[in-house]
């Protein structure tokens, strides 16, 4: 640096400040994109998601595809279009039923089954998860303030008068 005049050292000097920023942007980014669950219809799910990988699974809890064997849970997630069998080992929320919204996080198994560790139903009647109510609405089925994928009546009026 003895012969390097100021304007040069100044040059190396951001360049150097950069290298490091650079370095350190990308070590960030490697970590996160490790540590990120993408959300997956069940449709993607069964043509596109890898044996081993771990996303979320959204849509609906099939009619008819809830079965328990003590606290073990099996039921079938749907976008209407494809379903994708789910196993659960432990306790699910309460609003846990056939017909709702759900999101299940875990990895599909060698026989396509999906192996969830977390299960998250809806906590009320106009709430679904966004990524849930996307997938369902380019299936056509999400209505905002009914169930998605079930033929509602209209709401009658609980009264307060008004």
């Amino acid at each position: 640096m003895a012969g390097m005049t100021r304007k040069q050292r100044r040059l190396a000097l951001i360049f150097g400040a950069m290298t490091v920023l650079g370095a350190s942007t990308a070590l960030v980014l490697s970590a996160l994109n490790d540590s990120v669950v993408y959300f997956i219809s069940p449709t993607d799910a069964a043509t596109k998601a890898q044996e081993g990988q771990r996303f979320r699974l959204g849509g609906l809890v099939q009619e008819g595809s809830v079965a328990r064997a003590g606290t073990r849970l099996s039921f079938a997630v749907t976008d209407t279009k494809s379903a994708i069998p789910v196993v659960y080992e432990g306790v699910v929320p309460d609003l846990f039923r056939e017909g709702q919204g759900v999101v299940a996080e875990g990895k599909l198994n060698a026989n396509r089954v999906f192996v969830a560790d977390t299960v998250l139903a809806k906590h009320d009647e106009n709430y679904m998860p966004p990524e849930v109510a996307e997938a369902l609405k380019r299936q056509g089925v999400f209505r905002p303030g009914g169930d998605a994928g079930r033929e509602t009546a209209p709401a009658a009026d609980k009264g307060g008068g008004s």
